[in-house]
């Protein structure tokens, strides 16, 4: 993707994702499927799952699996509200930068 992504839209991205799984999901499953989206590497939203943790955002707890732990995460109820105003100021961002490459007027 030739366009940068910034931390706001990682945190939107991360939210969105997890919060697709009732019970959380896993962190390496996360890094898939965010780079379904966009090209990050795991090194890069490893911190931002910490900082949505610290953010109390998400929730954190371990589970087994084939004999040792792996951590999951599972998205608050801050989180969920963070997320609905991360989609909403993403359709406002959208609808505008869609209105100036169509060569209309930003309303």
């Amino acid at each position: 993707m030739v366009f940068n992504t910034g931390a706001a839209l990682l945190d939107a991205i991360v939210l969105a994702v997890v919060s697709q799984e009732d019970e959380g999901t896993y962190g390496y499953k996360i890094t898939q499927d965010v780079k379904k989206a966009i090209d990050v590497s795991e090194s890069t939203l490893y911190p931002v799952l910490r900082r949505l943790q610290k953010d109390e955002c998400l929730e954190v707890y371990d589970r087994q699996f084939d004999g040792r732990n792996r951590r999951y995460y599972k998205v608050t109820e801050k989180g969920l509200i963070q997320l609905n105003l991360y989609r909403s100021e993403w359709k406002s961002y959208c609808a505008k930068i869609n209105s100036i490459f169509e060569g209309g007027v930003i309303k």
